[in-house]
């Protein structure tokens, strides 16, 4: 046990100082983000929203994620990244504590949506922070290790979140957002002043810097994640409603099914990452396999009605996710050094925001019209189409690295 233990602290061997802040910082943040998982309730039951009403708030939530990745990216490169997300974890504090004061729907719309726009900045800057200090070898770790830090954040915010609103209600929960948003933005000025801190990236920049817009390969790589992220999201939309309509699980039995998902992640992912990098694959063929996994994970709701079945195709689906996000970032990361970072990971995180837009939108409108079954059958096919793309990205840039060894 011992030997288990020691190998497995020896996968984060390596990371900078700056790494581990970040992740911390990251995991303050997360842990504080206590009203988002509890948004849909505290519209229902302390607004009286309707349910019509709710769905529009959440588009609104979308929306704004989607607007705050874009500009987020443009401030990351005119501002650089410590500002954009200085400002992003103030700015988001600040926003906490007068949201809860707004009650009226247009009004919570407009200000949920600038809410998590400003919160969303901080996205790509955080990316393009950690492509700074992160040796290129060690790339793919640190981003799992943040993964880590948002995963363990978002388990212990709704547990907190819970405690909260039975004791002191619904607003309780916009302060402590609020406080543990600017104590990440004080943390972050004490650790990672750029006056401080050493950045540690060692690849040589690019002298002409191409637009990610322009970049087809990104594009279409990034279409191929956007298509993935619509077939994950199911996980955390239309399969807990097959869970408990379909299958007849009870509330708790879901909780611990959707709770394998963060554990297997922080038990695994971080030995994971480091077992496959040192296998030496192409990061895009880990994308590839780790999508397929989570195509493959629909497969279990066809086996038959014993419900073990239903915890290895989370096991399976989860198992994808650990391969495919980790070596999807590391790649944008790549692939940002022929242009403008912040650019760059601003439309990368784009496509997670328009996965969220339309994948929980379409998977229930898909589930509503044709039934769960053919609902899984076509997130397979999704999950087929893009497996072709991130293929297709693959062979020419294959074809582009052989040419430029032959020119050299």
């Amino acid at each position: 046990m011992k030997t288990i233990f020691t190998a497995y602290l020896n996968t984060f061997k390596g990371l900078s100082k700056e790494v581990w802040w970040l992740a911390l910082i990251t995991f303050v943040n997360r842990a504080g983000a206590m009203v988002i998982p509890f948004l849909s309730l505290y519209l229902r039951d302390d607004l009286q929203f309707s349910l019509s009403d709710v769905g529009w708030v959440m588009t609104c939530f979308g929306f704004g994620s989607l607007f705050g990745s874009w500009i987020g990216g443009k401030l990351s490169d005119k501002l650089g990244y410590y500002k954009t997300i200085l400002f992003s974890l103030i700015g988001t504090g600040i926003g906490f504590f007068f949201l809860q004061f707004i009650t009226g729907f247009w009004p919570i719309c407009l200000g949920f949506f600038l809410l998590i726009a400003i919160a969303d900045m901080s996205r790509p800057a955080f990316f393009v922070a950690l492509s700074a200090y992160s040796k290129p070898e060690n790339k793919t770790r640190s981003l799992t290790l943040i993964r880590l830090a948002i995963n363990l954040g978002f388990s212990a915010g709704p547990a907190l979140g819970g405690l909260i609103i039975a004791g002191i209600g619904y607003f309780g929960l916009f302060w402590v957002d609020g406080i543990t948003c600017i104590l990440a933005g004080l943390l972050l000025i004490k650790a990672l002043n750029p006056r401080k801190a050493k950045e540690t990236d060692q690849e040589a920049p690019v002298l002409i810097p191409l637009p990610p817009h322009k970049d087809q390969l990104y594009v279409i790589f990034l279409i191929a994640l956007a298509l993935f992220g619509i077939v994950f999201v199911q996980y955390f939309s239309t399969v807990p409603l097959y869970y408990k309509e379909v299958r007849s699980l009870s509330e708790s039995q879901i909780g611990l099914l959707l709770g394998l998902n963060g554990f297997l992640i922080f038990a695994f992912e971080m030995p994971l990452i480091a077992f496959m990098e040192r296998k030496k694959w192409s990061q895009l063929a880990n994308v590839i396999a780790g999508l397929l996994f989570t195509g493959l994970s629909f497969g279990a709701f066809f086996l038959g009605s014993w419900n073990l079945f239903l915890v290895v195709g989370m096991a399976v689906a989860t198992l994808g996710e650990m391969i495919a996000f980790p070596f999807g970032n590391a790649f944008a990361l790549r692939r940002a050094k022929l242009g403008r970072q912040g650019a760059y990971m601003g439309l990368y995180s784009m496509s997670f925001s328009l996965s969220h837009i339309f994948g929980h939108n379409s998977g229930m409108q898909l589930v509503n019209a044709l039934g769960y079954d053919i609902t899984w059958l076509v997130m397979v096919a999704i999950t087929v189409v893009a497996t072709v793309l991130l293929v297709y990205v693959k062979r020419r840039i294959t074809t582009e690295e052989q040419e430029n060894l032959v020119n050299i």
